[in-house]
This record gives C-alpha cells, sequence and structure tokens, in this order.
C-alpha cells in the first residue's frame, strides 16, 4: 500500500493552522484540520475521504470566508495541489 502524508501549514487569514492529508494509493484517507469551526472542518473531512485529489481541488478551489481572499477548503485545494504538482512535475 502506498501512504503519503502531507502537513500543510495554512495561510495566516484562515482559522486554522494547518491541515494533515492522509493519501493511500492516491485517495483521500483522511483530513485533520489544526484549529478552524470544529462541525465545519470535520464535515468538509468526511465528504472527501475515499475521493481523488483531482476530483475535489476543482469543487474547493477558490471558496471564500466572508471577507477573505480565501478560507479553510481553499487551503485544502491548495496543500493537495501544491502536492500533485510537487509529485507529478
Amino acid at each position: 500500500m502506498n501512504e503519503k502524508t502531507i502537513t500543510y501549514i495554512t495561510d495566516p487569514a484562515v482559522c486554522s493552522s494547518a491541515i494533515e492529508i492522509v493519501l493511500k494509493n492516491g485517495v483521500i484517507h483522511k483530513v485533520a484540520f489544526s484549529g478552524g469551526c470544529p462541525g465545519n472542518t470535520e464535515g468538509l473531512s468526511r465528504l472527501i475521504v475515499g475521493m481523488a485529489p483531482e476530483q475535489v481541488i476543482p469543487i474547493l478551489r477558490g471558496i471564500r470566508c466572508g471577507e477573505k481572499n480565501t478560507s479553510c477548503p481553499d487551503q485544502l485545494a491548495i496543500a493537495l495541489q501544491k502536492f500533485l504538482s510537487k509529485n507529478n512535475g
């Protein structure tokens, strides 16, 4: 089994300070946010388990939180995008 763990330090504009993502065989197995709105981040984390990063990125990328230019979901998409760029390029 091919397992990768990504730890991403989020933009200071969002409530969460970091995101840990576990991928198994190229599929999201677990997501844990440090900080943020507990119900929202846990709900988001559960919804994307079993999905490939390529499926998640276009759904979450560009979501804003109020007047902020980013959000916890957007930061998750950015983390996945950076991981894919680093490992596929």
